[in-house]
């Protein structure tokens, strides 16, 4: 059953000559990870501004599927946005509150994910008394907790330094093996796009029209003794390649 389905989508910015995404069509199974990479400046977060409905397309059709709770979206930005003059638990609430949850209601329910998310302890501290990658935890926990059909990452720990951005990695891909979100990422990491997907979109050419789908057949569980595999370093080496001629191609249009 599909997650998200998008069906020959078209858009582009009023004051843009050239379209950003062009006729594109795919989907998304329930309960599948799923990863976009491509070069930076080419479109990604706007396709996610797309999907969240923060932009309006020229055609096409985007479909959200969910059982009970049809359209309900996570997104997790680059940055973690928490509001500063909230403690971290009411940070966590917020998704709650603006879907009907009263103050109290909403923090029995987010209170129930603490621990898993390795936040016990923290709900009395505000934003800026936590390291960056406790407030990422913060702010998935934000966007997981309304539980949604459709959870959007965009790049979720690209500001971090390599350390934390590891553990946070571990941490997420730990999570996910166990609750099996349905999880579309953007990230320019392909090292993590490998560790942490079932399959990866590829843009082959711009604007997005045609991804390029490679299905991530290493076993499950991973961890980073993974990343070391011979499996994991071909196809690492093919990404790069799909990539490396996605420059030639923008370099010789220009």
């Amino acid at each position: 059953m599909n997650a998200l389905e998008i069906n020959n989508l078209s858009f582009k910015y009023k004051d843009a000559n050239k379209l950003i995404v062009d006729d594109l069509s795919f989907s998304i199974d329930k309960n599948e990870f799923v990863t976009i990479i491509a070069p930076s400046g080419t479109g990604k977060s706007t396709l996610f501004r797309l999907i969240l409905g923060l932009l309006e397309p020229q055609k096409g059709k985007i479909d959200i599927y969910n059982e009970g709770n049809k359209n309900i979206i996570g997104y997790m930005p680059q940055r973690d946005s928490l509001m500063p003059w909230r403690n971290i638990l009411d940070n966590t609430c917020v998704g709650l509150e603006l879907n009907g949850y009263s103050k109290k209601n909403a923090r029995i329910k987010a209170l129930e994910y603490f621990e898993n998310f390795g936040l016990k302890g923290t709900e009395k501290f505000f934003p800026h008394e936590l390291s960056g990658g406790m407030r990422q935890r913060a702010s998935f926990l934000r966007a997981i907790v309304n539980n949604p059909s459709l959870l959007l990452l965009d790049e979720p720990f690209s500001s971090l330094d390599a350390l934390t951005r590891r553990k946070m990695q571990a941490w997420l891909l730990d999570l996910c093996q166990k609750e099996k979100n349905t999880v579309f990422m953007i990230t320019h990491d392909i090292d993590e796009a490998l560790l942490l997907s079932d399959r990866i979109l590829i843009c082959t050419e711009l604007p997005y029209r045609n991804l390029k789908s490679i299905e991530i057949n290493i076993k499950r569980p991973r961890n980073y003794e993974t990343t070391l595999s011979s499996e994991f370093i071909e196809l690492k080496r093919v990404i790069l390649n799909i990539l490396d001629e996605l420059d030639e191609n923008k370099g010789d249009a220009n």
